[in-house]
């Protein structure tokens, strides 16, 4: 298990994991996603 040394971190810091979406296809189409924005009675 290699740690990294507190002179690497301060050279370059982690950068976090983006969440992401779970479909980033469907990204364009909120209707192919089942996303419901507006319900008509």
């Amino acid at each position: 298990m290699n740690v990294p040394t507190n002179q690497q971190l301060i050279r370059k810091a982690r950068q976090r994991l983006g969440g992401g979406t779970k479909s980033p296809a469907l990204r364009g189409c909120p209707q192919r996603r089942g996303v419901c924005t507006r319900v008509y009675v």
